[in-house]
C-alpha cells in the first residue's frame, strides 16, 4: 500500500479518519488528467469498512495551481453538502502538501460509474442536461471566484488538415470581448468523464445520475460556458451532432441561455478552441477508459467537424 500512498500522505490521512479507523486498502483509479486519483478503504478493529478517495497534485506544473484548485473544490463540496446534488463529502484538505508529499484532497467515495460509451446515450443526455440545471440552481452565500477562460486567440492550435479559413473565422469570434452575462455557481468541468451512473441491468429501469466528481475548478459565470464544456466533449466522444443536442437538452430541463445567439456562438467556440489546445491529454484517459478508437488524430477531426458545425448554425 506504501508504493500505492506515499507515507506522509497515508499518514496525513489516517489522522483525518473517524476514531479507531485506518486506511486497510488502496488502488488507483484511472482517468484523471491533473491528478492521481485512490480510492481508499478505511477500516476498524471489528471489521468495518469505507471508502474514500484521496486526490493529490504530484506533477510540478500542477503544483503551481494545486492550492488554488484544492481550496476550491473544498469549497464547493462543503457549498453542495445537503443541496441535493450528488457530490462527495469533504473529509479533510492539505492545499499546499504541508502534512503529506503532496497537495491533496480526501473526500467520501461515490458508487456508479463513468458511462462513455455510445449505448443510452440518447437517454442520458437529458439526465446530464437536468443535472447540470440542479447545479446551476446552488445559490452560495458566498459568491466563488470567477471562472478562468483558459484560451486565447493566440495560443489556438488549427488541427492538422482543417479548413484555416474556418478557424480563422472561430478565432476571430474569441477576439471579441466575453458578452454580458447573469452569474451562475459553474461545475467548470462538467462532462460525462465526471458523472458516476447506476446503470442497471438491460431491460430494468432507466440509468441515473449518483454522483459528479472533480470540483476543482468550480466558480461564478455564465450557465452557457458549463453547457459549452459539456457539448464539446459530447461532440469529441460521440460526434458534433450529441455536442450541439446538449445545449438543446439543457433548455428543455429549464435551463437559461444567453439570448443572442451570438452570444451562445461566442461561448461554445471559446470552450471548443480551448479544446485544441489539449486534445492529446483528453484523448488518453478516454483510450485507458475502453474507448481505443479515440486516438488522438480522430478526436481533433471531431474537434474540427464541431467548430465547423458551430459556425454553420449562424448561416
Amino acid at each position: 500500500m506504501r508504493r500505492v500512498v506515499r507515507p506522509l500522505t497515508l499518514a496525513w490521512v489516517n489522522r483525518n479518519l473517524a476514531a479507531g479507523e485506518r486506511v486497510v486498502g488502496a488502488e488507483v483509479l484511472h482517468g484523471g488528467i491533473t491528478a492521481e486519483v485512490r480510492k481508499l478503504t478505511a477500516g476498524t478493529a471489528d471489521g468495518v469498512t469505507r471508502d474514500l478517495v484521496l486526490r493529490s497534485f504530484t506533477d510540478r506544473f500542477c503544483e503551481v495551481q494545486a492550492e488554488d484548485w484544492l481550496e476550491r473544490e473544498a469549497g464547493a463540496l462543503d457549498l453542495l453538502s445537503g443541496t441535493g446534488v450528488p457530490a462527495p463529502g469533504l473529509v479533510a484538505v492539505d492545499p499546499t502538501g504541508a502534512h503529506g508529499e503532496y497537495p491533496s484532497l480526501l473526500m467520501t467515495h461515490l458508487a456508479g460509474r463513468v458511462v462513455l460509451d455510445a449505448e443510452g446515450l440518447e437517454t442520458r443526455i437529458p439526465l446530464l442536461a437536468r443535472q447540470l440545471v440542479a447545479i446551476h440552481a446552488v445559490r452560495p452565500a458566498e459568491q466563488p471566484r470567477g471562472y478562468v477562460a483558459l484560451t486565447t486567440a493566440e495560443t489556438v492550435v488549427v488541427p492538422r488538415g482543417a479548413d484555416a479559413a474556418v478557424w480563422a473565422a472561430a478565432i476571430d469570434v474569441i477576439r471579441r470581448p466575453a458578452p454580458p452575462c447573469r452569474g451562475r455557481f459553474l461545475h467548470r468541468d462538467f462532462h460525462p468523464g465526471n458523472v458516476l451512473f447506476d446503470v442497471p441491468p438491460s431491460g430494468s429501469k432507466e440509468a441515473r445520475i449518483v454522483g459528479v466528481v472533480d470540483w476543482a475548478a468550480a466558480s461564478w459565470g455564465p450557465a452557457d460556458l458549463d453547457v459549452a464544456h459539456c457539448a464539446t466533449n459530447l461532440a469529441l466522444l460521440h460526434g458534433p451532432a450529441w455536442g450541439l443536442r446538449f445545449a438543446e437538452a439543457y433548455e428543455e430541463a429549464g435551463g437559461l441561455l444567453a439570448e443572442a445567439a451570438s452570444e451562445r456562438l461566442y461561448w461554445q467556440v471559446r470552450d471548443a478552441l480551448a479544446c485544441s489546445e489539449e486534445v492529446r491529454s483528453v484523448a488518453q484517459p478516454w483510450r485507458e477508459a475502453g474507448r481505443v478508437e479515440l486516438t488522438t488524430r480522430a478526436v481533433e477531426e471531431r474537434l474540427d467537424a464541431y467548430v465547423t458545425a458551430l459556425l454553420e448554425t449562424l448561416g
